[in-house]
């Protein structure tokens, strides 16, 4: 898939489920639970025990996903993701080199920022899409409105603090997607046996991302 067409599926499902769990068992089946919802997008972060694993399996049981790596750090860990067929790159952080490494193969790339200056150090090093992280933390939706004001070309995903009651704050401030890790990726649900508490939060996404690109697009009409 070429990176246009990623970048387009990243879009259009508005979703990115930060998958984070304590061993490649409990991720594979988070993963599962989340598949089952219909989202076809999916982060595994390299703090997952066995991530490289994880992602190998998912892409050669799950080809209809959409998966990346999260939490890369340097240039190296990139390319090694990217050898195991992930199609995205995130980062909590901004790494120029990682970034150059994402753009020499094509891969989308998506380094983490948070004061305007980053955000556009990021994008000037040629990030595709920026990273929002915490979002939470500097006041939610209204800071990433107040960031997409002077810079509505630059596309925002949003994590940290997420919630399905805050998403659509988040898309009506110009979130490109949603990211998502701990109210989405439950390992205690895996742990208890009640995959299905995932499942069930995932289609609460989805409706909710659905639900908000209607009542925007009647707005629009009218």
């Amino acid at each position: 898939m070429t990176k246009s067409k990623v970048l387009q599926r990243m879009k259009k499902t508005g979703l990115v489920p930060v998958l984070r769990a304590t061993s490649s068992t409990e991720a594979l089946a988070i993963a599962e639970a989340i598949a089952a919802a219909g989202v076809d997008v999916l982060e595994v972060t390299m703090t997952v025990p066995g991530a490289m694993d994880v992602i190998r399996t998912l892409v050669r049981e799950k080809p209809q996903m959409l998966v990346g790596a999260g939490t890369v750090l340097d240039p190296e860990t990139a390319r090694a993701c990217m050898l195991e067929g992930a199609q995205f790159i995130v980062s909590p952080a901004m790494n120029v080199k990682t970034i150059e490494m994402c753009r020499r193969y094509s891969c989308a790339v998506l380094p983490g920022a948070l004061t305007p200056t980053e955000v556009i150090t990021a994008w000037q090093a040629g990030a595709d899409v920026i990273k929002v992280f915490p979002a939470s933390a500097m006041g939610g939706a209204k800071y990433l409105k107040s960031l997409k004001a002077p810079l509505p070309q630059i596309e925002l995903v949003p994590a940290g603090g997420v919630s399905v009651a805050t998403a659509a704050e988040f898309l009506e401030a110009g979130a490109f997607a949603l990211g998502v890790g701990a109210d989405l990726a439950d390992g205690k649900a895996i742990a208890e046996g009640r995959p299905e508490r995932i499942t069930e939060t995932a289609r609460a996404y989805l409706r909710t991302i659905a639900a908000w690109r209607e009542t925007s697009a009647a707005g629009q009409s009218d």
